[in-house]
């Protein structure tokens, strides 16, 4: 073979084949080949090289060569010129020097940086090598979360496998070969069709494969653990682990040619195993990893070795029925791309025996060590492993008999060589002569002949090994080799500054720990019994189980002293040591403190697993004997707690928070605990876990789980959208692991550590899904199991599993039901509890998704088979959600699908077993990690549709809030109060309240321009051509008709789209929706009966004035043909006449005029009779009974007198009862309030018409009984009642109306309306007579007489629903609870005891007052009015203007106005009377008319403003049509209905709802209920009675006891909350205690018997207490 020139030829090798070729392994890669070279070595198929006379030994070099190095490098030409790739052995000194000669060391070290730099960069790590990978990062979820491709790139393949490892899929090391080139096409058969075999190209069959570029798997693991941080490391150890991958033992860095020992790297690894001395006994030993003393099992390659020593570790490690790989080999994909950075990589993995002598390989626990690359180039790994093992083995081709490597005599370790017979080197001479250098004996020297076969050959091994075994001379925890390492300068990972501190913060807590319990006690005093006594109490001061006689407030008061003195009992202790330093080592950096709480988390465990061990083989000692009951019942409650975590330090620091906000605010201590909160925030952002419910109190500490959230919030603004999923299910199935699987997180899963109570972790969410899940991060919720055996014996477990069901189903978006087992009986356990909290959240406006789990289902066929079993369990939870709906009283819900979406196909995931094989040696099973993978991706997807229901942090807060306050009652529905779906209803409240006001504007707007046409027509100013009235009417019905439509349509959409919107949680208030739906139909119908109501009454008071003004037209012509006459008659005389005479011809033609015209007296009609009828009309339907009363007295005797109640043959003083007392709550009382509220109401509407000086219409009184019929509708109260108050209003209606119908006919009495124009007729008949100039006299008269009367009632009809627009822009009128908030502001500020008094009283005259105040208050300040007023002023002026200009010129005058008066028709209402005497001999010139009247109404527009401006509000009031202050306490007021027990108004929006509530309640004694033989004013509140087991009895319960918390049987249509908290009725229980005496003297009664709580009551807490009650922010 001749050789050319190194850089430029390449020559061809060929090898033949020998017979049976063993599998032979490259140096360099430890790649298997049936390929040699002559002397028998191992020929790299992957590498070019070219082989020189200097060495046999193969060497690579990378094809491209940095600038500025001169490479030399020997090839083989492989073919087609693959592509030159590198091996792995490059750094070994020996092939330098014979490969450069005198190279420097320099130059070697530049190369191998460039190494690591290039794969690196290859993978997408660089900037990872600075700025290392973070938990945070590997853990967030992102686009490669949702996708299982890795993609073309090649920076995709390490974060590919991250994901993978994260979820612990035993596939993760199977890296795929990524394309040089992404844009390379896909590659093509050779051939398309058979028949052309002939020319299809044979070579292409010896061509590689895969011309993709390739990494080897140990080369991602030392880059993902070279570019990770040392908590990433942990992570990664401790998944590789549980995939039973070998994990680093010493990390080489190429860059810096130094290794690592990566302890802290392997500390979080725990494993279980049982030895043979525990078999019988059934006995196991847990322990952390790195402190098991083991003795160690090195494997190490000495220059070259046909054997594959990782191929036979893996099946030394691996038992006959199930093979897997632990160390990656050459045969695994892409084991075979040769290495570049990960030699000098020692790895480490453990046998750890199960106890089984048929299944055990090695009986004791072994450590097996692997060293990668040449022993000659790695003498510091090989001498570390040398002093740590208790054997070596050497696998070699070729030794030399000088190995100095081998002879060191500081080496502990047993040396054993491993050879291949295959080997031509090996001979049994040279054998010989290396035992006898070494001093090794046969049994040292292991050979695999040629007649060996592999199986054997491991047999052998493990034979070997199992000897060093029986008496190891060396055994060392991974924690011991620290010390090794140092002496042989290798770094230890956790010799770092940070996490020395944290570990040296940890043991000074800890190593003062010897008897858990009574640390716990010594240390952690707040979280004890004082702690479980504060939780008994909170629960009772809303469930009143034990209040029995005596009286709430009081029982409440006394539980609410005793919360503080436990309050004050935890402020006496001071801070334990443990505590100071457990928040000292927090306070620290950040880095430091993180190691601080994994150190703790550590160390408290393994002193946990020491108790549990020592109390569980204490427990199988005691139960031997049957006698030691009470010993053994003990030694169960210790292993139920003897576990320390530290959950119980953050429990600690929380309930010192909580306590600290007893103190007063200046309080040192409490100052000093502020940060506590922010301090917890940061760490929850870092990955640590917050306990959200205490597992050993069942209980929440709110405020500091609030405050903690309060600052994350602070932190993380404005990114705070969170999505939450969470897991329920029975204990130990496996729901810490399914989310640790899932999320890559570290839930507790060690044994005797079932997770307690609830804890939540923050994982977040990168910008590149954002758009997908629309969040900022997911919360992760993991929970107890339900069902526990610990709590199972107790009574209540139902109620706490109850309990915390529905808290973690209310907070998530996703709840896992993880259920184990393939079939659906262990089910019904937990069906029942889990639907009873869906359930309470559909009611509750929530509606999380579910997802059922059935775990170790491992048959392919198991979705198919389980097709009867998802029947089944559909129909099982049918009868669970009926069973539940029952208990619930909400027996609408008759199926799941009822309560929740839910899709038996869709719903269900069926998970297998989490090991493949028996542990401790079983990996992970991969079926397991691919189906959690599926399920993880579903779950992306459905939390992307929650995505508008996403709650941000504080949101989030809320929640927990809200929903454990509603669980702390016995009945969740009717407790549940969210300040988040209080907000959400104000929301929808004043968008509905603004959609009604401009709907009713606009109607009402619509009306006032209809009535203005009805006014005009049929005279001058008609804007229409209809002439009959009847067909006008019809029009107008059917345009109103059409408006209205149009409206109701609009609102409706309006609502539609509301409940679309993304913003503002309108889900929460979904149940509401049909409620405002209705609403928006009753106000189109009221407003429509209303509307026609008022049209027919303007169209019928028109007709009837139809013939009035013709006999008016009439005599008016009659007088203006005798006045033209007389002066004809005064001209002929042709004498000059003085006034006087002129006056005295005028008054003598007017007498004789008079005289012949011929007047008839009007006829008044009898309104009484027509109200009569209206009334009687009105009872037909109450029966013959409702007649007789009628009858019994005349309307005209009706009305005269105040209204007053007094029933017959009833007893006058009825009292209801509450059990064991009396109250004197008087239904006769309670009816003349009714009857004085509805009186005052029809009064105004009285009123009202009256001021409009109109005439009667029946629509009128129709209207009064429409209104006495709606505010009884909310009564109780029977016929004679009813009758007796319709008489009284309509008798006092009827005489108010027959004055007013008597003056309207006065009024237009034609005889008086000439008499009263009889001096302008004067004026009129001197102008003409003396040919005066009239234009601008007459042009001032129409615009005093026609004009400014018109324009003055436009200003009118207008300025009402300016001023009710201007009103509605406080904040007060948005909704009726907003008005209720500011009444109750405005009088605890004013503080005075008649206005609450008043308020009590007289509630809705009160209101009436206060809004007219508010009105005048409003405009009294500033000039909004005056503005008003101007702005309409102006629009008329302008109408006129216009008007004017539009007139077209005839030369009549008449035509002229006429056309003014049509132009003006649809908007002022001129005065036919006034316009008939205007045209009274007017002989004015147009043109200059014109003029004047331009004038004239300029000079009115300025004489109205300074007339407008100078009357007093009041009196602008009184003569508007719309009346502001009765709009508004219509709009305020609501639907009139008012709590059964201590009368509150409804708070509920719209006029249809059909359920009432108030926001907040009241003591019954400030309704004047007292206690019967004391007197004594009562204190009980009806939201605490609700809850109480307290009966009453009333009218409507028939006299029968019924129980205030079944109060829903006697009034179904309201709904009584219970507080929303205990303070959420401060604002009356201060007003009590202030004023009782005052109240009581007021009623006559005795000053109740205040609880001692109220007194302590503030009048700032009082007022902080509404902002509660009613959500005000």
């Amino acid at each position: 073979m001749e050789e050319t020139s190194i850089e430029d030829s390449f020559v061809d090798l060929y090898c033949e084949e020998e017979e049976d070729p063993a599998s032979i392994t490259c140096a360099a890669c430890e790649a298997d080949y049936h390929e040699t070279g002559a002397d028998g070595n191992a020929v790299c198929r992957h590498v070019k090289t070219t082989v020189y006379n200097i060495s046999h030994e193969l060497v690579s070099q990378p094809q491209e060569t940095p600038v500025g190095i001169v490479e030399s490098y020997i090839v083989i030409n492989c073919r087609e010129e693959e592509t030159l790739q590198e091996t792995t052995d490059t750094n070994d000194s020996t092939e330098i020097r014979d490969f450069q000669g005198k190279q420097n060391l320099e130059e070697e070290r530049k190369k191998q940086h460039n190494k690591l730099e290039s794969l690196l960069e290859n993978l997408g790590l660089e900037q990872y090598y600075s700025e290392k990978l973070s938990l945070s990062e590997i853990l967030g979820i992102d686009e490669k979360t949702i996708t299982d491709d890795p993609g073309k790139w090649r920076s995709n393949v390490p974060f590919y496998f991250l994901k993978k490892l994260v979820m612990v899929n035993v596939t993760a090391r199977n890296v795929k070969a990524v394309s040089c080139d992404s844009n390379d096409p896909p590659s093509e058969s050779n051939c398309d069709d058979e028949s052309e075999t002939a020319e299809c190209n044979f070579e292409d069959l010896f061509d590689s494969p895969n011309k993709a570029e390739k990494f080897n798997p140990l080369d991602i693991i030392t880059a993902l653990f070279l570019c990770s941080d040392y908590f990433v490391q942990q992570e990664l150890s401790l998944k590789m682990s549980m995939c039973q991958f070998s994990v680093p033992l010493l990390l080489p860095n190429c860059d810096t040619e130094q290794c690592t020992l990566m302890l802290w790297a392997m500390r979080d690894i725990v494993k279980k195993y049982r030895p043979p001395d525990l078999s019988k006994s059934k006995g196991f030993i847990e322990d952390r990893i790195v402190l098991s003393e083991l003795p160690m099992v090195s494997f190490v390659r000495l220059g070259e070795c046909s054997l594959s020593k990782s191929e036979i570790l893996n099946k030394l490690l691996s038992n006959s029925q199930q093979y897997h790989d632990t160390f990656v080999h050459h045969n695994m994909e892409c084991g075979d791309s040769p290495r570049r950075i990960s030699n000098g990589l020692t790895e480490i993995t453990w046998y750890l025996p199960c106890g089984n002598k048929n299944m055990d390989i090695f009986s004791e626990p072994v450590a097996i060590a692997n060293l990668r690359g040449d022993i000659t180039s790695y003498e510091t790994q090989f001498s570390f492993l040398c002093q740590t093992s208790a054997a070596v083995f050497v696998f070699f081709d070729q030794l030399d008999s000088e190995c100095k490597l081998l002879t060191n005599k500081t080496h502990k370790a047993k040396i054993f060589l491993v050879g291949n017979q295959k080997s031509k080197s090996l001979t049994p001479d040279a054998l010989k002569k290396i035992t006898n250098t070494l001093g090794l004996t046969k049994n040292n020297i292991i050979i695999k002949t040629k007649q060996t076969n592999d199986a054997d050959f491991v047999k052998c091994l493990r034979s070997t090994i199992s000897g060093v075994l029986t008496k190891p001379e060396v055994k060392m925890s991974v924690e011991q080799m620290a010390d090794v390492a140092h002496e042989l300068g290798i770094s230890v990972d956790e010799d770092s500054p940070e996490c020395q501190a944290g570990k040296k913060n940890a043991d000074a807590i800890t190593a003062e720990i010897e008897d858990t319990f009574k640390y716990k006690e010594k240390q952690f005093p707040l979280q004890g019994q004082i702690w479980k006594e504060l939780t008994f109490l909170e629960k009772e001061e809303f469930r009143l189980r034990k209040v029995g006689s005596e009286n709430i407030e009081n029982y409440k008061s006394n539980i609410e002293k005793k919360k503080e003195e436990l309050r004050k009992k935890q402020n006496s202790y001071a801070m334990s040591d443990a505590i100071t330093c457990f928040i000292s080592a927090l306070s620290s950096p950040d880095r430091e403190s993180c190691y601080f709480l994994k150190w703790m988390r550590m160390n408290l465990d393994n002193l946990s697993r020491i108790k549990l061990s020592d109390l569980r083989e204490l427990y199988k000692e005691k139960c031997k004997d049957t006698e030691n009951k009470k010993e053994i019942k003990e030694i169960d409650r210790q292993l139920s707690s003897c576990s320390l975590g530290t959950e119980h330090f953050f429990r600690e620091m929380g309930q010192i928070y909580e306590a600290s906000l007893y103190l007063p605010e200046t309080h040192v201590s409490r100052q000093q605990l502020q940060h506590l909160p922010k301090l917890c925030a940061q760490l929850l952002l870092d990955g640590f876990p917050l306990e959200l419910v205490d597992g050993d109190a069942s209980n929440i500490p709110l405020r500091w789980v609030s405050d903690v959230l309060s600052q994350l919030n602070d932190l993380v603004s404005p990114k705070n959208k969170i999505l939450v999923v969470t897991v329920l299910g029975v204990q130990s199935t496996g729901k810490s692991t399914l989310l640790n699987t899932m999320f890559g997180v570290q839930f507790a899963v060690s044994s005797g550590r079932c997770t307690r109570g609830a804890f939540m972790l923050l994982i977040k969410v990168h910008e590149n899904i954002k758009n997908v899940l629309k969040c900022d991060f997911v919360v992760i919720i993991d929970t107890e199991g339900l069902k526990s055996p610990e709590l199972a014996q107790l009574d209540n477990s139902y109620e706490h599993d109850n309990e915390l069901a529905t808290l973690v189903v209310g907070l998530s978006d996703i709840t896992i039901i993880n259920i184990a087992m393939e079939n659906s009986v262990e089910m019904k356990d937990i069906l029942q509890i889990v639907v009873h909290a869906f359930l309470r959240m559909k009611e509750v406006g929530k509606k999380p998704k579910c997802q059922f789990v059935h775990q170790n289902v491992s048959d392919v066929s198991a979705h198919e088979k389980n097709l009867r079993d998802r029947k089944l369990l559909l129909e099982q939870l049918n009868e669970m959600t009926q069973a539940a709906a029952k208990m619930e009283k909400k027996e609408e819900n008759k199926s799941f699908t009822d309560v929740m979406e839910y899709n038996p196909e869709t719903g269900n995931c069926y998970i297998p077993g989490l090991w493949n094989g028996n542990p401790p040696m079983a990996p992970v099973n991969a079926g397991y990690s691919e189906t959690v993978y599926e399920l993880k991706n579903n779950i992306i997807q459905l939390l992307g549709r929650c995505g508008p229901t996403s709650n941000n942090i504080l949101e989030f807060r809320e929640w927990i809030t809200s929903l454990w306050n509603a669980v702390k009652h016995e009945n969740f529905i009717f407790s549940f109060r969210n300040s988040l779906v209080a907000d959400a209803y104000m929301r929808l409240c004043t968008e509905y309240n603004k959609w009604e006001w401009k709907f009713k504007k606009e109607m009402y707007t619509w009306v006032t321009k209809a009535e203005t046409k009805i006014s005009n027509f049929g005279t001058v100013a008609a804007t229409s051509e209809i002439s009959d009235m009847k067909d006008f009417i019809t029009v107008l019905k059917s345009e109103a008709a059409t408006e209205l439509t149009k409206w109701e349509t609009m609102i409706l959409d309006n609502l539609k789209k509301y409940f679309e919107q993304a913003q503002g949680h309108v889900y929460l208030v979904e149940g509401y929706r049909e409620e405002f739906s209705n609403s928006i139909k009753s106000l189109r119908r009221q407003t429509e009966s209303s509307v026609f109501n008022q049209l027919t009454a303007a169209a019928d008071i028109k007709q009837g004035l139809k013939e009035l003004d013709k006999i008016k037209a009439t005599y008016t012509e009659e007088i203006e043909k005798a006045v033209c006459t007389l002066i004809d008659k005064c001209r002929m005389k042709k004498v000059k006449m003085a006034d006087r005479e002129l006056d005295e011809s005028f008054n003598k033609m007017w007498t004789e005029t008079l005289n012949t015209l011929a007047f008839y007296e009007q006829q008044t009609s009898n309104i009484f009779t027509s109200v009569s009828l209206q009334l009687r009309t009105n009872l037909s339907h109450k029966g013959s009974h409702a007649c007789e009363l009628l009858s019994i007295k005349n309307l005209q005797d009706c009305g005269l007198e105040a209204f007053i109640y007094t029933p017959k043959g009833v007893r006058k003083n009825i009292k209801n009862k509450v059990k064991g007392w009396w109250t004197s709550t008087d239904p006769v009382k309670a009816r003349q309030e009714t009857a004085d509220s509805i009186i005052s109401a029809c009064n105004d509407s009285v009123s009202d018409k009256i001021k409009k000086k109109t005439n009667y219409h029946d629509t009128y009184i129709q209207e009064i009984l429409h209104i006495i019929d709606e505010r009884l509708s909310n009564a109780d109260v029977d016929t004679e009642f009813e009758v007796s108050l319709k008489q009284h209003i309509c008798g006092y209606a009827a005489k108010e109306f027959q004055k007013m119908h008597e003056d309207f006919i006065q009024e237009n009495d034609p005889y008086r309306c000439l008499q009263k124009n009889k001096e302008k007729f004067c004026t009129a008949f001197k102008d003409v007579f003396y040919k005066r100039d009239q234009c601008q006299k007459k042009a001032e008269e129409f615009t005093n007489q026609c004009l400014k009367p018109a324009v003055e009632d436009f200003i009118h009809r207008s300025l009402g629903l300016n001023i009710i627009d201007e009103m509605l822009t406080r904040e007060e009128f948005s909704t009726r609870m907003s008005f209720q908030y500011s009444v109750l502001v405005d009088l605890i500020s004013k503080n005075e005891f008649e206005l609450y008094l008043y308020y009590i009283c007289s509630y809705e005259e009160y209101l009436k007052s206060q809004i007219f105040d508010r009105i005048k208050e409003h405009f009294s300040e500033g000039s909004i009015l005056s503005e008003i007023e101007n702005r309409h002023l102006e629009s008329s002026i302008g109408n006129i203007d216009s008007a004017i200009k539009k007139a077209i010129p005839t030369g009549s005058l008449k035509t002229f106005v006429k056309d003014i008066c049509k132009e003006l028709g649809d908007k002022l209402v001129i005065s036919q009377d006034a316009l008939g005497a205007f045209m009274v001999l007017n002989n004015a010139d147009q043109k200059q008319f014109s003029h004047w009247l331009t004038v004239s109404v300029k000079d009115m527009a300025g004489a109205l403003i300074a007339e407008i401006q100078d009357r007093p509000f009041e009196t602008k009031l009184k003569h508007l049509h719309v009346k502001p202050h009765i709009d508004l306490f219509n709009r305020v007021i609501g639907c009139g209905h008012q709590c059964p027990f201590c009368s509150v108004p409804c708070d509920a929006g719209g006029k249809a709802h059909t359920e009432h509530f108030a926001s907040l309640h009241r003591p019954q004694g400030l309704g004047e209920h007292r206690w019967a033989g004391t007197e004594q004013l009562m204190t009980d509140i009806c939201s605490s009675l609700v809850v109480s087991g307290k009966t009453f009895c009333c009218n409507t319960t028939k006299d029968e006891w019924h129980l205030y918390k079944n109060y829903k049987e006697t009034y179904p249509n309201w709904d009584i909350r219970p507080d929303v908290s205990l303070e959420a009725s401060d604002y009356w229980k201060y007003v009590m205690a202030k004023y009782n005496n005052e109240f009581a003297a007021a009623y006559m009664a005795n000053p109740a018997d205040i609880p001692t709580f109220w007194k302590n009551i503030t009048k700032e807490e009082a007022k902080e207490s509404l902002k509660v009650s009613f959500n005000i922010k």
